[in-house]
C-alpha cells in the first residue's frame, strides 16, 4: 500500500490516532464522496465552494463554466484546500459532552492547474460522469465541442493529502458508564431509491443496469 506522507500542513493533530495516509484509503474515500468543497482566499476574503470533482490516479478534477469566478481565480495558482467528508453514523454517549459522529474526511492542499490537452479534458470529464453514476458516460451523449469550449476543467495533483477517521462506539466518562441512558451508534447510510423516470421519456426505454442497481458504496 503507498502513503501520502504527512507534511506539516496535512499532519492530524487533534486526536492524531484518527488520521490516515494510506492512499488506498484516502481514494476511497474521495471515489465514495459525491461533493467536494474547494476552499481559497481572493483579496483576503475566504470562499468555500461546493462542487462535484473527479479522481484519475493521482489527480483530482473539478469542472465548470469558463466564466466561473472560481475556477479563473484557482488556475491562476493561488493557494486551495480541498475536502470531503462521509458520515457513516451518529456517536450517541450516555453524556452529551462525549456524543460524535463516525466519519471519513480527506484534506488535499496544493495549487491547481487548467486543463488545456483536449483528450486529457475529456478524460476528466468522463472521470467526473463515472463518479456520479458509473456506465452513464456510454448511456448518454456525449460532450459537443461547443460545450467544451465552455467548460474549464482544473486539475489538483494528490501530492499533499491526508484522512480523518472516526469508528466505533462512544467513549464515555468511567463515572457515567452507570448512568441508565441507552448509548451507542446509530449507522447512516446513502441508499438510492426506486429510479424516476422523466415524464418526457419514451415507455420503451429501460432503465438501465446502471441505474436500476445502483450503489454508492466502493469499499
Amino acid at each position: 500500500m503507498s502513503t501520502s506522507a504527512p507534511t506539516t500542513r496535512t499532519r492530524v493533530v487533534r486526536e492524531p490516532q484518527r488520521g490516515v495516509y494510506d492512499r488506498e484509503v484516502i481514494n476511497q474515500i474521495l471515489d465514495e464522496a459525491f461533493i467536494c468543497h474547494v476552499g481559497f482566499v481572493i483579496d483576503g476574503q475566504p470562499f468555500v465552494i461546493p462542487t462535484g470533482f473527479g479522481r484519475v490516479d493521482d489527480t483530482l478534477y473539478i469542472h465548470g463554466s469558463a466564466a466561473s469566478r472560481m475556477l479563473k481565480q484557482l488556475s491562476g495558482g493561488i493557494p486551495v484546500c480541498v475536502t470531503v467528508t462521509l458520515l457513516d453514523g451518529l456517536v450517541l454517549a450516555r453524556s452529551v459532552f462525549n456524543h460524535s459522529m463516525n466519519y471519513r474526511s480527506v484534506v488535499v492542499l496544493g495549487t491547481a492547474d487548467l486543463v488545456s490537452d483536449p483528450q486529457e479534458k475529456l478524460a476528466a470529464l468522463h472521470s467526473l460522469s463515472e463518479h456520479i453514476a458509473p456506465g452513464r458516460w456510454e448511456h448518454s451523449r456525449q460532450p459537443s465541442d461547443r460545450e467544451l469550449k465552455a467548460t474549464s476543467v482544473l486539475k489538483l495533483p494528490l501530492r499533499e493529502c491526508s484522512a480523518k477517521v472516526r469508528t466505533g462506539p462512544p467513549i464515555d466518562d468511567d463515572e457515567d458508564m452507570s448512568l441508565p441512558f441507552w448509548a451507542g451508534v446509530l449507522p447512516l447510510e446513502l441508499v438510492p431509491r426506486t429510479p424516476l423516470p422523466d415524464p418526457k421519456l419514451p415507455s420503451d426505454i429501460a432503465i438501465p443496469d446502471h441505474v436500476a442497481h445502483y450503489s454508492r458504496t466502493r469499499r
